[in-house]
This record gives C-alpha cells, sequence and structure tokens, in this order.
C-alpha cells in the first residue's frame, strides 16, 4: 500500500517554486493528492503544504533526498507521516468544556489525536479522564511550587512523546522557560477575541466595555501574554441586556469550537508560522 505523507515548507519567494516542488516529488515516485500554497508578498516568503502519496522511498529516505533538494532554496521544512494521530497532552483548570469537547471529537475521530495524558492543578476532571481511560495527572501549582511544579508537567510532556500541548482553559501563566520548551506545539484558548481584554478576566472587561461581540482566539504560546501567533477566531452577538454570565456561558461554545479547528488544522500539519503571524491551509 502506498505510504502518504505531508510535506510543509517555507522559503525565499522565487520563479518555480511549485513546479520544482512538484518535479521533486514526481522524481522520488511521489503522487501529490492534495497541494496549497501562499506568496506574502510583505516577507517574500512562500509557503507550501502537499499531502502525496509515495511506495518507492521511506520516510527516513525521502528526509535524505529532501534535506539536499531544500538547501539552496534555503527552504525551512517538515515531513510528516499521513494519517498518524498526533500524540497530545491536554492541560486543564477548573472550566471542563473545552476538554469535555475535545475528547468527544477525538472518541468520535473528528480529531486526529491520541491524547495519552491530561495534566490539571485541580481533580475536578479525574473521573472525566477515567471515563476515556486517559491517565490524568493531579499537578497542584502555587507561586512557591511553580518550578518544580512545572518540571513535572514537562516530564510528562516528554515522556509522552507529546507533540503537541493544549491548554484547554488552564489558568495558569507559564514561565518564559516552559513556553520556550513547548514553542511552536502549545496551543491555548483565550476568552476574548485578541488582541482586546487579554490577561485575566476577559467577559468582565467585555462587559464593562459594553461590547456587542465577544469572542474567543485561539493562538500560539509565547513568553509574551496572549500575544502568540493566531490560529483561529470566532465572534457571537451580545446586547445590553447581558450579564457577566450570560456573556460567559455563550462564549463556553465558541471557545471549545475555536479550539478545536485550531487543533484540527495543527494536528493536520496546514498552520505554519510567518514570524509573528500563520499561514493557515484549511
Amino acid at each position: 500500500m502506498n505510504a502518504t505523507y505531508i510535506l510543509t515548507l517555507s522559503c525565499p519567494d522565487r520563479l518555480g517554486l511549485v513546479h520544482a516542488v512538484s518535479g521533486f516529488l514526481l522524481e522520488h515516485g511521489g503522487n501529490i493528492e492534495e497541494a496549497a500554497q501562499y506568496n506574502d508578498q510583505a516577507t517574500g516568503l512562500f509557503f507550501m503544504r502537499v499531502q502525496f502519496a509515495c511506495t518507492r522511498h521511506d520516510r527516513a529516505t525521502l528526509q535524505q533526498h529532501l534535506a539536499s533538494f531544500a538547501e539552496p532554496y534555503q527552504m525551512r521544512w517538515s515531513l510528516h507521516a499521513g494519517h498518524e494521530p498526533m500524540r497530545t497532552v491536554i492541560m486543564v483548570s477548573r472550566e471542563g468544556h473545552c476538554l469535555n469537547d475535545l475528547l468527544f471529537r477525538c472518541k468520535s475521530r473528528l480529531l486526529p489525536l491520541d491524547v495519552r495524558a491530561i495534566i490539571s492543578n485541580h481533580r475536578d476532571f479525574y473521573q472525566l479522564a477515567a471515563s476515556y481511560n486517559i491517565p490524568f495527572h493531579h499537578i497542584p501549582v502555587t507561586a512557591d511550587t511553580k518550578p518544580q511544579a512545572e518540571a513535572r508537567q514537562f516530564e510528562i510532556i516528554e515522556a509522552e512523546g507529546a507533540e503537541l500541548v493544549v491548554l484547554a482553559r488552564y489558568m495558569q501563566v507559564l514561565s518564559n522557560d516552559l513556553c520556550g520548551k513547548l514553542a511552536g506545539r502549545a496551543i491555548n484558548i483565550h476568552h476574548s477575541f485578541l488582541p482586546s481584554f487579554k490577561g485575566a478576566k476577559p467577559y468582565y472587561q467585555a462587559h464593562d466595555r459594553g461590547v456587542k461581540l465577544i469572542g474567543a482566539t485561539a493562538h500560539y504560546v509565547t513568553a509574551d501574554l496572549d500575544e502568540g501567533p493566531i490560529i483561529e477566531q470566532d465572534v457571537t452577538r451580545a446586547d445590553h441586556t447581558d450579564t457577566v454570565e450570560d456573556l460567559t456561558a455563550r462564549g463556553r461554545d465558541t471557545e471549545s469550537l475555536v479550539l478545536a479547528r485550531a487543533v484540527k488544522w495543527h494536528s493536520e500539519h496546514r498552520v505554519l508560522l510567518n514570524g509573528h503571524k500563520t499561514v493557515v491551509f484549511r
């Protein structure tokens, strides 16, 4: 049977890049099944995602050939096995709607994830984790114990071989050190349409400003709080009669949908970093 691979790449734009990539794949027995590309005229960078089938070479051999091919183009590239669930660790605090939604979507085969562990600073969702046969790690966090707690969290993430860490309403600010270790593989859901209402209690901030739209933002985690590259956003209506509780309740559905989309696109290798922005091949 054909093995399926996903190639993602970025490099300085120049004539003939699509032709060159297609020719390389043809030369090595690759049959393109899906392809998308984007030229960012502001930065002069070219981005591409190609899904292809190949029987001639295994992944390691393809990677060797790709390294030689990519060098003269100054390409940053990654080759992934297609249709392989992404090893994932989910972190959560006391708001479980995003966690519950992600687990149900995984169980229903709507998300290509292999959830290896759930980490929480509270015990609230150990039974939910057990119902999906997923290990649950309760790691309390205080100002005094944060370094030790994060060391244990990272130990679990590494032991599970996690390619993705999802902060599904994990209400602790990660240290700069942990943010650096998880760069490009940690997604957070913020219950606001960033860049508005960063930090704590965004629904309270939104209510105080009398907004007519509330939203949610899924973004990569960086050391700058709520400043990471944005993957997906969405909004829902609000009006003058809404209380903070109304906004919070209505926003939960938006948060869950936005996070699920971002996680799906990341796990299918559809998101490429473009400086402080992203390119998303939906």
